[in-house]
């Protein structure tokens, strides 16, 4: 086994592979602390410890080592950091920020966390209290007030910084939506913590202020989902509740209910059925005095994702109709600018969704026809897969498999462990026909398939 080599030698050699000097160095920590609203002592005071580090007569702290990480571009773990890692075990309590500094503070550390790569807190699974409490907190809250600035040197923040993180979130948005929460996952991550951090520290008016936390809660949903379409569950449980904080900090109340409803569609996904259509129906309650169609239609169609997964179908029947009732009176000019891809075929895919749950086949066969857009990639993988598995519980399995050979192609570019689920799910139930000539067919055709054969590993776990 290679021996772990001394954080000091790891340190030393990462600066001088940059051609760095030590005054080089300190001067970098000084500034990557600033973004973060931190103060560093003097320079002669870090060169110091820098030099008991290389000289292994010392070993940097949790603050110091998590900007050498970052500095840096490595984990925890590369720099020799691991037995940090207890430090950051609070992470792995998923509770609700108690006040605004609380949330920005441990966003920040989440980021950190994140980039470092500590396994535990990427492979931490959610909590079900937290989704109860969360909701409860969120609608009982007083309106809160907006955090000082920690420093004279917190940078000023006006709207078109504001405008800067969300067209740059957009960007993401769009790579998400294209390629999977596992592509570009790191580097919206990094992009908020060393980007977006200073600005929530730094100076603005209230009404900056307001459209500021709006804007970074909006960042923070995106972090979750894509954290959750790479199965990284209990994290993106993390995500969402400060998201749900920043944009309760906001005064942002839609925003808000569309967080509850992230955590709705997660909760149906990871089984928990009741909890998802609770987080549904308390997202419809805590917006109705500024509730519009759209929204009113998304967060009634997570409900009944939630309620087809326990075959209830009159309920799943009822909050369909609700959600199609409000869709119809949609005007997209009135409604907030992230929800406006919700319309028709969104709503198709979701009725596919539910039809399949509580197999009536026939119409989860025509919802997911009508749920394939061409512009969303995931998306329409997942209606492909949904129409797939409605042929087989139809009793169609060629038909199946043809439909699912035609989501493998959709979804080749797609780095998505919920991608991956879809298809082991459909694997389970084909698989469950017993041998034929068409599975044999059909496992031939898909085995060069990068998706199918991480169904394979997952089995195998």
């Amino acid at each position: 086994m290679e021996a772990v080599r001394p954080v000091g030698f790891v340190v030393r050699d990462a600066r001088l592979r940059r051609g760095w000097s030590q005054t080089r160095l300190v001067s970098t920590l000084r500034r990557v602390a600033a973004r973060h609203g931190q103060a560093l002592p003097t320079d002669a005071s870090v060169k110091r410890r820098l030099a008991s580090w290389e000289n292994g007569h010392s070993t940097p702290d949790e603050f110091y080592g998590s900007l050498l990480c970052e500095v840096f571009g490595l984990s925890a773990t590369e720099l020799g950091l691991s037995h940090l890692t207890g430090h950051d075990v609070a992470l792995l309590d998923a509770v609700y920020p108690v006040g605004t500094d609380a949330a920005i503070a441990t966003v920040d550390r989440l980021w950190r966390a994140d980039l470092n790569g500590y396994e535990p807190l990427l492979r931490a699974e959610p909590s079900e209290p937290a989704w109860s409490d969360a909701s409860l907190r969120w609608l009982v809250a007083p309106e809160a007030s907006l955090p000082e600035p920690r420093s004279d040197q917190s940078p000023r923040v006006g709207l078109t910084d504001v405008a800067v993180v969300k067209a740059t979130i957009d960007v993401f948005t769009r790579l998400d939506d294209q390629f999977g929460g596992g592509h570009a996952r790191q580097s919206v991550i990094q992009y908020l913590s060393r980007d977006v951090v200073p600005l929530l520290t730094g100076h603005y008016t209230e009404t900056v202020g307001r459209a500021l936390f709006s804007t970074v809660a909006e960042a923070v949903l995106l972090a979750g989902w894509m954290s959750y379409d790479a199965g990284h569950h209990g994290l993106a449980q993390r995500y969402f509740l400060q998201a749900l904080k920043l944009a309760q900090d906001s005064n942002d109340r839609r925003l808000a209910g569309s967080v509850l409803s992230a955590m709705s569609h997660q909760a149906t996904f990871l089984g928990r059925y009741t909890h998802g259509a609770t987080l549904a129906r308390a997202a419809l309650m805590g917006i109705s005095g500024v509730a519009t169609p759209t929204l009113l239609a998304q967060f009634h169609a997570m409900e009944a994702r939630a309620l087809a997964r326990t075959g209830d179908c009159r309920a799943t029947e009822t909050a369909l109709s609700e959600a199609a009732r409000a869709l119809d009176r949609a005007d997209h000019e009135d409604e907030p600018e992230w929800i406006t891809y919700f319309n028709d075929t969104e709503l198709a895919a979701e009725a596919a969704h539910c039809f399949r749950d509580v197999r009536r086949a026939r119409e989860a066969v025509a919802s997911a026809e009508n749920a394939m857009s061409g512009r969303h990639v995931r998306s329409d993988f997942f209606a492909t897969m949904v129409l797939a598995d409605a042929h087989l519980h139809a009793g169609d399995a060629e038909e199946a498999c043809r439909v699912a050979l035609d989501a493998l192609d959709i979804g080749e570019q797609l780095k998505s462990a919920r991608c991956v689920a879809y298809l082991s799910e459909f694997r389970r139930h084909l698989e469950s026909l017993g041998r034929s000539a068409t599975l044999r067919g059909f496992t031939e055709q898909a085995g060069g398939s990068r998706l199918w054969a991480a169904t394979k590993r997952t089995a195998a776990a």
